[in-house]
Parts: C-alpha cells; structure tokens; sequence
C-alpha cells in the first residue's frame, strides 16, 4: 500500500517531509489539505485530533510531527540520501541542528507570521519583537557554524537541511537576512536550488498570495 500524506505545499513543515521524500524518489500519494475538501480535513482529524500536519500514513500506520516523520522514512523507506547517520556522533549534530532550525528560526518566523493574520486590536508587538531578535540571534550563530560548511551537519545532506529550507526561505521574508550574514545566505541559495526543495518551491508558488506579509517578488 503506498504511502499516503496530509499535506499543503505552501505549509513549511510539510515542505520540510516533501524534500526528504523527493530527495530519495520515494513513492507517496499526496492527501491536499484544502478547505474546499473537508472530507480530506475530517479524516485527517480522526487520524490526528491535534490537527498538526503533515500526517504520514503508512498502512493504517498515522506518523505525526515532521522530524519523526523523516526519521521513519529513513528506516522503513530508506533512499540514497541518509537523513540521519548510522553513526551515533554525526547523527547527533544532524539532530541537534534540526533542532535548531526548527526552534530558533522556524518557531519565530512563524510568531511573526502568525500575528499578521491576527486582527489589529490583538496583535502582539512584544512578541514580534522577540521573535525578530531571536532571529537576529540565530542568524548571527548560524553565520559562524557555516562559513566553512556546504550542509548543516554530519558532513552531506540531511534531516538538518530539509528542516533549514523551508525555515530559511519563510525567515528572509519575515525578517530579511541582512548582508551582515553572507554564509547563511549563500547556505539559503544553495538549499533553494537543490532540486528537491526546488520542486517543492515551484509547487508552493501559486500560493503566495496566502504569505500575510505579502510575498516579495524573488525566490
């Protein structure tokens, strides 16, 4: 039975488990979660009452959350593109920036995007506030770590990229990474034009005009 996910093409999670699984030509069908489909949506919420996608299902198998969505597809559905090393020290550096991108870049890109869509009278400056300056934070360790590196960890292309694509590309255009980082935008340049998240671009771009901040004419 062949995979099946839950997914949107505009949602950077799901681009996160899209470039894995282009990355290794693994065979999937698609589930589009569009409002004008709620019977996708309604199974989708029996199969994960948390509502969070993507949502993998194998079989009858649901694997929720991005990360450990990638890690099973290594195992169960593994390619030539290793997510995780089998060797237990680079993994860890592959997981700790996973963790990273995720928390440090994904997490406050989305904040900011978040209030956006929030009426006026309940937006949180404060919190835009942080989240830019954790940001700038981020940006400024992530400069360091790749003025000599191709990928972000355990020597090749990995879990930690597919989380660093789509949490690079949202981040510049909520919070533009400024010329005072040039690793990390040559490292966002490289990551767009591998194919795999190429593709998963090219598939998210008649969304734009959903992006509340208003999506700038490059990329």
């Amino acid at each position: 039975m062949p995979l099946v996910l839950f997914t949107h093409p505009f949602a950077s999670y799901c681009q996160k488990v899209l470039i894995a699984l282009y990355e290794n030509e693994t065979p999937f069908t698609p589930r589009l979660l569009d409002k004008s489909d709620p019977s996708t949506f309604a199974e989708f919420g029996a199969l994960w009452p948390l509502k969070k996608f993507p949502l993998l299902l194998d079989g009858a198998v649901p694997i929720a959350e991005a990360t450990i969505i990638i890690e099973y597809l290594d195992i169960h559905y593994p390619g030539p593109v290793q997510m995780i090393p089998d060797d237990r020290k680079p993994a860890l550096e592959v997981r700790f920036a996973d963790r990273f991108f995720d928390n440090y870049i994904h997490t406050p890109m989305q904040a900011i995007v978040a209030d956006a869509l929030r009426e006026p009278s309940a937006r949180d400056a404060k919190g835009v506030a942080d989240a830019r300056a954790m940001l700038e934070t981020a940006y400024k360790w992530l400069e360091q770590r790749m003025a000599e590196r191709e990928w972000a960890a355990g020597g090749g292309f990995s879990l930690a990229d597919c989380a660093a694509a789509p949490a690079l590309f949202y981040a510049d255009w909520t919070h533009p990474i400024s010329a005072e980082f040039p690793s990390v935008r040559a490292y966002r340049d490289r990551l767009n034009a591998r194919p795999s998240f190429a593709r998963v671009i090219e598939e998210a771009r008649p969304y734009r005009p959903l992006f509340p901040l208003g999506a700038p004419d490059r990329d």
